[in-house]
């Protein structure tokens, strides 16, 4: 007696968690996308010790603040990593593999946000204490204000993981790794310099960048009203996530859409 095969078996689709397990796959990899994420948890700290060792922090200034001197530059690889994540695969030209792994690209953009959100958090959580704790240890002890550490740094780390989901935002939009690249950072740094044009709405418009938020996090004596928006600095973090959540949706919104 045989046993009768099924006509057809059904394809079993692949779900969030297969499709995040590709993702991190892809990711550790691409040695772009390695280098950029190392120069990234590594740029807070070497600022520390350069602000230390030159002295160059100013009487207004915060330990916290000078520690994290070079944060600014670290979000934007942030960024950059959140560009690759995405971009890459169109250079190459396998989003067209993951596409087929994986049909529902609803699915691939929110795998890909999950993991550059998540490893970013806890690489900036990681590193801007770091840097806090040597820039602690090295500056002249009682010259500078503390500043509160608790629980800015949290914050800290979710403005850099905010600043990469927006950089695969545009990456997505764009799929062109230069141009994304060239435009999350004037994204970055462009509301700040026109904020103070728009009049009586500065402080919506020079605070709805992640670096803003970053800014006053660090409660850096640069943070002024004119440069990042007059918002404080947890309703600007959850100013630009709305912002970056909105960028994400619309890459969503585009990528379902193309034909690729």
């Amino acid at each position: 007696m045989t046993t009768p095969t099924p006509v057809a078996e059904r394809k079993r689709e692949t779900g969030f968690r297969e499709a995040l397990s590709y993702e991190w796959i892809k990711f550790r990899s691409v040695r772009s996308t390695v280098w950029t994420t190392a120069a990234t948890a590594l740029l807070p700290v070497i600022g520390a010790v350069f602000v230390a060792a030159t002295g160059s922090l100013q009487p207004d200034d915060t330990v916290l603040g000078g520690s994290l001197t070079l944060t600014v530059v670290a979000q934007m690889a942030a960024a950059v990593v959140g560009v690759l994540v995405v971009s890459g695969e169109y250079s190459s030209g396998t989003i067209r593999t993951t596409f087929a792994a994986c049909p529902r690209r609803g699915t691939v953009l929110a795998a890909k946000a999950t993991l550059v959100a998540g490893v970013m958090y806890v690489l900036a959580l990681a590193s801007c204490t770091a840097a806090y704790l040597v820039g602690d240890a090295l500056l002249p002890e009682g010259r500078y204000a503390q500043g509160e550490p608790l629980p800015a740094l949290f914050g800290i780390a979710a403005s850099f993981a905010v600043a990469a989901v927006l950089g695969l935002a545009v990456g997505a939009l764009v799929r062109h790794s230069a141009g994304a690249v060239t435009t999350v950072i004037g994204l970055l740094l462009l509301p700040s310099l026109f904020g103070p044009l728009f009049g009586d709405a500065e402080r919506w418009v020079a605070g709805l960048s992640p670096t803003a938020a970053l800014e006053k996090l660090t409660q850096t004596s640069d943070a002024t009203a004119d440069t990042v928006g007059s918002l404080g600095p947890w309703p600007s973090l959850l100013l630009v996530t709305g912002c970056a959540t909105a960028a994400v949706l619309g890459a969503l919104m585009l990528l379902r859409r193309r034909d690729v």
